[in-house]
């Protein structure tokens, strides 16, 4: 597992952009924040894009900037590749010239990615003799990602390169995304202010604002934290959860999924008993009861305590984290309600989901360019 260690500054305009942390780059680190908190800036500072930049950046015990002493890598000579919004195809190459271009100017110290597998993995042979000009914007993207692969990086680094796609095309690329670290051993560093694409990506989360980074962390631990929920949206707050399937109702097209502690339905994934997945579930989707509820149209009623109650001072609500096995829940209700249930850390209640809340993703990709 690679790591990035990052003490780095640069001031743009009147704005000082700062990160420090140490970074452990296993699988897709989301960088995720406001539009205008810094997250591009930071992306440059760290590819070297950023020849003002102070202070000082390790990967892997390679120094990319020490500024005490004069040391500055230039972007060409950090084993990096980078994906933008838009493709910044060569529009005078077709797609096999694009491609082709990044392989001959491959980093030779970096992983060995065969051509092969970038063109089938990314379903691009179909497009090899085309023009960028004749691509839609999802093929664009998957060109795109798929040339900066074959400059063989040992860090590959995304600023949001769905933003120009539409919800169809954006989900088909996410589908590519989520693949890349385990099928090319690259880690990657992902942009975002979606909270979708943080749910369905992030293995690791960096929360940045103001400029600074605020915390870091594995992603399920990050969003169960109560401290951060202005900085990930009360209405979109939730948690992600790791289940397995069991098994699929064939009568009632449902599926069942262990979470280590209680059993989900949800709408047929049509994936098979022992697939590894994983599940969002929001905050406002989660109502709590403390005795067993009967009579209710929801199916998933899930036995839990609470851990942590933060009632809101300046608003109607109070947010409680709730423990099942060994993850986590949350619950956005009133603070009327926490005080009428009495809910305190320890005690036992009942968590109400609705099945059509949760959203999934496979954890285990499927090779060779199928996908579910």
């Amino acid at each position: 597992m690679s790591t990035l260690y990052l003490n780095a500054r640069v001031l743009r305009g009147d704005r000082l952009i700062g990160l420090e942390a140490e970074l452990p780059l296993k699988g897709i680190t989301v960088l995720f924040g406001p539009n205008g908190s810094g997250k591009t800036t930071s992306l440059r500072l760290i590819s070297g894009l950023e020849r003002d930049s102070e202070g000082s950046i390790r990967f892997d015990g390679q120094i990319w900037l020490d500024s005490s002493a004069g040391v500055f890598v230039p972007a060409h000579k950090r084993p990096v590749a980078m994906v933008f919004q838009d493709s910044r195809l060569f529009r005078h190459l077709t797609v096999r010239g694009n491609l082709e271009f990044a392989r001959k100017r491959a980093n030779a110290d970096g992983p060995q990615i065969d051509v092969h597998q970038v063109i089938t993995q990314f379903d691009l042979a179909e497009f090899m003799d085309r023009w960028p000009d004749t691509l839609s914007g999802g093929e664009r993207q998957r060109t795109a990602i798929a040339r900066a692969l074959l400059s063989r990086p040992r860090l590959l680094l995304m600023d949001e390169p769905l933003s120009s796609l539409d919800i169809v095309r954006r989900a088909d690329v996410l589908s590519y995304i989520e693949q890349i670290p385990e099928q090319f051993g690259v880690p990657v560093i992902y942009v975002t202010h979606s909270i979708d694409e943080l749910a369905r990506l992030a293995d690791q989360l960096v929360l940045i604002r103001g400029g600074e980074i605020l915390a870091t962390g594995n992603v399920q631990d990050m969003l169960a934290r109560l401290d951060l929920p202005p900085l990930t949206g009360r209405f979109e707050a939730g948690v992600v959860v790791q289940g397995v399937i069991t098994e699929t109702s064939a009568a009632y097209d449902l599926t069942l999924i262990d979470i280590g502690g209680a059993t989900l339905l949800v709408p047929k994934l049509g994936l098979p008993p022992g697939e590894a997945v994983r599940l969002r579930i929001r905050a406002r989707d989660v109502a709590l009861a403390t005795h067993h509820p009967e009579g209710l149209s929801i199916r998933n009623v899930v036995y839990c305590e609470v851990a942590e109650v933060v009632r809101e001072s300046d608003t109607a609500f109070a947010e409680v984290r709730l423990r099942v096995g060994e993850q986590d829940l949350r619950a956005r209700i009133t603070r009327a309600a926490a005080d009428d249930l009495k809910l305190q850390p320890g005690l036992p209640v009942y968590a109400l989901i609705k099945s059509v809340t949760l959203d999934r993703r496979l954890l285990s990709a499927p090779r060779g360019g199928q996908r579910q």
